[in-house]
C-alpha cells in the first residue's frame, strides 16, 4: 500500500496516545549541527555576502536565526533573515483547511541572491516545493538551497537538502520533534510513536498514517 497523504495524521486526542521512542539529539548535539551547517553554507558559497536565510514557519524560522547567529560569530557577516509562510502554495490546499502561520517577510529583493530555505525536518518534500514556488514570486534568486536539521526520509518529490544536521531513518507513522529552548524550554530532537488503543500496545510497522508537521 502506498503511503497516505500527509494530511491524514492520527489524532492525538483520539484512541491511543503518543509515546517517546528515542531522544536522538541533546542540546550540545543540536548546537554542533547548527554550527556545522553554518560553516558548510559559507564554504559552499565562498562567503556569506550574497546569502539570504529564509525560515519556513514555524520552527524553520528559529533554524534560520540560529544559523545567522552562527555565521556572524565566525564570519563577521550579518546574514539577512526572512520568514516564509507557504500555506497558500501547498498542493493539498483543496483537501485541507488552510490556516496562515505567520507573515511572509523577505529581506529586500532576492534577485541574484543565494536563498537558503531553512526548516527543522525534511519529510515528503511537498512543503519545500511550495516554498520554492513562493520564493520566486519575490524575484529570481541566483540559487535556492535547503538546510534542515533532520532528514527523516519518505520523500514523495525529487527534493534533496543541501545541508543536513542528521539523516534519521524513520517509520511513516512516527513523529520527529525538534525542541528549541526559546519555544519549548529545552533543545533536542526526539522520535515519538503513536500507540493505538487503550491497551498501550505498540503501533505496527505498516501503520498508514503520518503524525508529522514535517516538510
Amino acid at each position: 500500500m502506498r503511503n497516505p497523504p500527509a494530511w491524514s495524521a492520527p489524532d492525538p486526542t483520539g484512541p491511543g496516545h503518543w509515546l517517546l521512542r528515542a531522544r536522538v539529539f541533546e542540546a550540545d548535539d543540536l548546537k554542533r549541527a547548527v554550527i556545522r551547517i553554518a560553516h558548510e553554507i559559507v564554504e559552499r558559497n565562498h562567503g556569506a555576502d550574497d546569502v539570504v536565510l529564509v525560515g519556513l514557519y514555524t520552527r524553520g524560522v528559529t533554524v534560520a536565526h540560529r544559523l545567522a547567529a552562527a555565521i556572524a560569530s565566525f564570519e563577521g557577516v550579518e546574514v539577512p533573515v526572512g520568514t516564509l509562510d507557504v500555506s497558500f502554495y501547498r498542493d493539498d490546499i483543496a483537501v485541507r483547511r488552510v490556516s496562515p502561520l505567520g507573515p511572509t517577510q523577505l529581506p529586500g529583493d532576492v534577485k541574484d541572491s543565494v536563498v537558503v530555505l531553512c526548516d527543522d525536518v525534511l519529510f515528503t518534500g511537498r512543503t519545500i516545493r511550495a516554498a520554492m514556488d513562493a520564493v520566486v514570486d519575490f524575484g529570481r534568486p541566483r540559487a535556492v538551497q535547503l538546510a534542515v536539521l533532520v532528514d527523516r526520509g519518505h520523500r514523495e518529490l525529487p527534493i534533496r537538502a543541501d545541508y543536513v544536521g542528521k539523516n534519521l531513518p524513520t517509520k511513516w507513522d512516527e513523529d520527529v520533534r525538534v525542541h528549541f529552548e526559546e519555544i519549548d524550554g529545552d533543545d533536542g530532537i526526539e522520535i515519538w510513536e503513536c500507540v493505538p488503543g487503550d491497551e498501550g500496545a505498540p503501533g505496527t510497522d505498516d501503520a498508514d498514517t503520518d503524525p508529522g508537521g514535517a516538510t
